[in-house]
């Protein structure tokens, strides 16, 4: 993957999220060729098709969560944020996470969630 093309994808990155996670920068950077899939499955995630985009960043929250993620956690709920979820509506995805996940899960958001209730 060319440069240009790695910029393209950090600045859809950044406008379909409101940020852009540090990760996709490092991985552009010392490893472009496997940044192609970052753009096939961010196309699809960030984009409304027969779920919203909102919707599936809020299912990736609970996944990234029931994995026990923390990191992830807080960036899925920043995309869940800038994809136009309410606080409710992450809150309601947490209880799915703790009704499949238990208490791991849900700890792993403890530190997502202070910034989110500030």
């Amino acid at each position: 993957m060319e440069k240009k093309e790695v910029k393209e994808q950090l600045e859809f990155a950044r406008e379909s999220m409101g940020f852009t996670p540090e990760i996709m920068h490092l991985i552009g950077k010392e490893a472009p060729e496997w940044f192609k899939l970052y753009r096939a499955s961010d196309k699809a995630m960030w984009e409304d098709t027969a779920l919203s985009a909102k919707t599936k960043v809020l299912m990736a929250l609970a996944v990234v969560a029931g994995r026990l993620c923390s990191d992830c956690v807080e960036m899925q709920m920043k995309s869940a944020l800038a994809h136009g979820a309410t606080k409710e509506e992450i809150i309601d995805t947490l209880g799915v996470v703790f009704v499949t996940s238990g208490a791991p899960g849900v700890n792993a958001c403890k530190n997502a969630m202070k910034k989110l209730l500030k």
